[in-house]
């Protein structure tokens, strides 16, 4: 009784909280003129959100847009993340395999960016895709995966969306305590960071509830899903929360809610470019029909197919599987990859360090010895010799870090090192000059010391005469 009344305080106080602050140009605008980095995926983060679950095609239309911002630019974050709502425009109005396509190119592209709350966003669409075709085991690991990057990015709306989808993967794979202790998390987080996800939560915490048996606050949780998705005309949570409630009904062994509510979520779908969602609700309507009414049969079972074969045929599951395969592929070699530069800039460090030592140790040896006379010429070759390998250790070691911070630039690291360089060329001098006083000093004590040797034997050989 406590959860329900909670359930209904928030959604009283809560009555318009899924339209959008901001329209999507204000958003664009100001997308354009953005520099940081973090700041940038936070405006991708609600540019993202405006289309979804509306209309796939202003969500393809946006992935577009910044799409061209990123390309004018150069901008990997801009390309990575235009390539990961364009994705997910696909895959929402029915088209799973170029929305997969682009997913990766998406991914390869965050790669690069290497940007950790992009990463896990663009995980988190791709394992959509394994989702939506009840694919657990792939969507488990690659929404994992999107968690430890969610983890270390710092948008704070990115770091739901895996925690989220992982209690529906346990919901599932029918294990409830995990999946109601994650869609839990979820759901309390996203009441005071980012509320448009509440209604896909509620009806998946309806799910859980069913299960277990809580039967009335499992009815609560579906219709406060629903009436949220009504009045925010988002027809897919419409149609997920309908058949969700149709197969609480189905476990009740209530026949006909299940059959309401099944044809409540075709409705919710029949004129849009959300069709495709058919294929649940009318195979469960086709399956119960089957035995009582021949024509609801052959009727709900043609809504079926035609909605089975654009979405979920034998061949474009065959495609799928086979891009799975390709881009595990490329990650296991992408990470191979990684591993060997890695290795490689670690012995050229090491390398750097050793030539640096030796150098060091000449010139020191040379200013130090009392015996040995040496040219200056020779200090200040070996000085050039040691400023070059000092700034290309510092290059070595910075590389990654200057990467990250110029974001590929070409033209901001050229600036970085010439930074780099300005600092060490003044402190090289001073070295230099100090190397050079120091060696001057030492060898003219040597002369006088060789002179005086030289005096003290010629006044001895007198006397032996």
């Amino acid at each position: 009784m406590k959860n329900l009344l909670f359930l209904f305080c928030f959604l009283l106080c809560n009555h318009t909280p899924f339209s959008q602050s901001q329209p999507v140009d204000s958003l664009l605008q100001k997308l354009a003129i953005e520099k940081n980095e973090d700041k940038k995926v936070d405006l991708i983060v609600s540019l993202f959100l405006s289309g979804l679950d509306k209309d796939p095609y202003l969500t393809i239309q946006t992935g577009q847009a910044i799409l061209k911002q990123g390309q004018e630019n150069n901008d990997l974050i801009k390309e990575a993340s235009a390539y990961c709502i364009l994705g997910t425009g696909y895959r929402i109005s029915g088209n799973p395999i170029r929305g997969l396509q682009v997913q990766q190119k998406a991914l390869q592209l965050a790669e690069k960016a290497n940007n950790f709350s992009l990463l896990a966003m663009v995980k988190n669409q791709m394992a959509h895709t394994y989702r939506d075709r009840d694919d657990w085991e792939n969507a488990f690991k690659i929404y994992s995966n999107g968690l430890d990057d969610a983890v270390k990015g710092k948008n704070v709306v990115i770091k739901i969306w895996p925690v989220m989808n992982l209690g529906v993967c346990y919901l599932n794979l029918n294990k409830l305590d995990s999946a109601l202790r994650y869609l839990q998390r979820a759901y309390e987080s996203s009441i005071t960071i980012n509320q448009w996800d509440i209604p896909y939560m509620l009806w998946n915490l309806g799910s859980v509830h069913s299960k277990m048996g809580n039967s009335l606050l499992a009815v609560s949780y579906f219709n406060m899903s629903i009436q949220i998705s009504e009045s925010s005309k988002r027809y897919r949570q419409l149609n997920f929360a309908y058949t969700g409630l149709a197969e609480h009904f189905q476990r009740m062994n209530l026949q006909d809610s299940c059959i309401l509510y099944l044809k409540k979520a075709l409705e919710a779908v029949q004129h849009t470019p959300f069709f495709f969602m058919s294929v649940k609700p009318s195979k469960m309507l086709a399956d119960l029909y089957e035995k009582s009414n021949c024509d609801s049969t052959l009727k709900y079972a043609n809504i079926y197919k035609i909605a089975n074969d654009s979405v979920f045929s034998n061949k474009i599951n065959l495609e799928i599987q086979v891009m799975t395969f390709d881009e595990e592929l490329r990650q296991q070699e992408s990470t191979a990859e990684k591993n060997k530069d890695e290795e490689q800039r670690k012995q050229n460090i090491q390398y750097a360090l050793l030539a640096f030592g030796i150098i060091a140790f000449i010139i020191l040896f040379l200013l130090l010895s009392r015996s040995i006379i040496t040219n200056t010429k020779l200090i200040e070759f070996l000085g050039v010799i040691a400023l070059l390998i000092v700034f290309e250790f510092l290059n070595l070691l910075l590389h990654p870090f200057l990467e990250r911070v110029t974001n590929h630039s070409p033209a901001l690291m050229l600036m970085a090192l010439v930074c780099i360089a300005a600092l060490l060329v003044p402190l090289h001098h001073r070295l230099q000059k100090w190397a050079t006083l120091k060696l001057v000093e030492k060898n003219k004590q040597i002369r006088l010391a060789a002179a005086k040797k030289t005096i003290e034997q010629l006044e001895r050989k007198p006397d032996n005469l």
